[in-house]
């Protein structure tokens, strides 16, 4: 299958027709992604995704961050239900046509509507959680507990400053420019979920602690060693759409 090209993975950063459905504003974002055996990352996506690959690697990203004034697009954010913490585990893929995005393992939210409105609506693999944070000078400490897990992953990460945008085509790009999601219903039909912000202001992470344990809960074991590539992202607006079936059914 086609690779994406560069027009490509431009032109889903641009705004998509029609309405959104929801408006949020996404802060103190941390990518942290690892090289991966592309065969591991295969196996587990739904006919019709093929893996997304950057000079031919693959690569697999844990991304906590903290989601503000989560709300349906005419109504204002609500106090205890609007903030909340998520955090994905993700690889990027590609349809037979070559449209680049984001395939999800899981997202783990601590906010239970949330959980459950994404699960039925957008398809999404979001999971049930206890997540906490504090900041003690400019750190951030950011911690996260899966419901029936043991275990509890901990960031300990300086949120971004500055910043400046990807050069299209670097690494820094493939990992974090994406604006559209691909997601399996209970039938493996494949939706399309596409979002729009401008894009992310980024910085290399200055992270003291991470943790592998979202992506080992989803039986993809990653090597213990620091992150591949580490950023951190300024807060950005985000504007999301309704999700769509694909046009082509699954191979």
């Amino acid at each position: 299958m086609p690779s994406p090209t560069l027009e490509q993975r431009l032109a889903v950063r641009e705004k998509p027709p029609g309405f959104p459905v929801m408006r949020q504003r996404w802060s103190k974002l941390l990518f942290l992604h690892w090289k991966v055996d592309p065969d591991m990352l295969r196996a587990k996506l739904p006919p019709g995704l093929h893996l997304d690959l950057h000079k031919g690697e693959a690569w697999l990203g844990i991304v906590p961050f903290f989601m503000d004034r989560a709300r349906p697009s005419l109504l204002p954010p609500v106090p205890g239900i609007s903030w909340f913490m998520e955090l994905n585990v993700r690889t990027y893929v590609h349809d037979d046509a070559g449209v680049p995005g984001v395939w999800f393992f899981s997202l783990d939210c601590n906010q239970p509507l949330a959980v459950e409105f994404a699960r039925s609506r957008f398809h999404l693999p979001y999971e049930h959680a206890e997540m906490s944070s504090g900041q003690a000078d400019r750190h951030l400490d950011y911690s996260c507990r899966r419901d029936g897990r043991n275990e509890t992953s901990r960031f300990v990460y300086e949120p971004a400053r500055e910043g400046a945008a990807a050069e299209p085509g670097s690494l820094e790009f493939f990992l974090a420019e994406r604006y559209l999601l691909y997601s399996a219903d209970p039938r493996n039909r494949i939706h399309t979920g596409r979002v729009h912000h401008a894009p992310y202001l980024l910085e290399p992470a200055d992270c003291t602690e991470w943790s592998t344990l979202p992506a080992d809960w989803d039986e993809l074991p990653l090597p213990d060693r620091p992150a591949d590539s580490a950023l951190v992202a300024k807060t950005v607006d985000v504007s999301v759409y309704p999700l769509k079936r694909a046009t082509s059914p699954p191979a």
